[in-house]
């Protein structure tokens, strides 16, 4: 019985870089959208000033960060959560479960139904913040990838859509 030898889970460095990369971009996309879409708008005004929300994996990131500030503008403020008072937190129990919802082969409620996030917040908020990031894929992913990444995907006009997807990117790639 003395012959045991414990095994440790891999790194993963690859699943970890493009998550770490496209939480990146998503930050910074919900950022550009809180300045292009009014329904973004309007959650974001339900929040309180200085209200942060984390999206992440556990034990030990990636992360994003979204703050509404005192101005009640929106800000990525990057990945690091180390004293910060996060008021509500998506997290995925481990990379293997985030890798499997941000490469679409696993939708948000499928991922929440099998146990694999953890939510820690007030609901309302947390609802508020779903619905942020469902609106935020909407405009950045084709349409049969939103499909598998959300539960219902919202009737848009096809102006509505296409210039508010340019404006999205535009404003997440040049910062403004």
């Amino acid at each position: 019985m003395n012959n045991v030898s414990i095994i440790k889970s891999g790194k993963k460095p690859f699943k970890k870089i493009y998550l770490s990369i496209f939480l990146w971009f998503l930050g910074r996309a919900i950022e550009a959208a809180s300045k292009v879409d009014d329904e973004i708008k309007k959650e974001f005004d339900s929040f309180p000033n200085n209200f942060l929300f984390s999206l992440g994996t556990l034990p030990a990131g990636p992360h994003m960060i979204i703050e509404k500030n005192e101005n009640g503008s929106v800000k990525y403020l990057g990945s690091k959560t180390d004293n910060l008072d996060i008021n509500v937190k998506f997290l995925f129990k481990h990379t293997e479960a985030f890798f499997l919802a941000f490469t679409f082969q696993e939708s948000t409620p499928t991922a929440n139904a099998f146990d694999r996030v953890i939510v820690e917040g007030p609901i309302p908020e947390a609802c508020s913040v779903n619905r942020i990031l469902a609106i935020v894929q909407t405009y950045l992913l084709p349409k049969p990838i939103v499909k598998l990444a959300i539960k219902r995907y919202p009737r848009w006009s096809l102006k509505k859509h296409i210039m508010g997807s340019s404006m999205v990117y535009l404003r997440t790639i040049t910062g403004f």
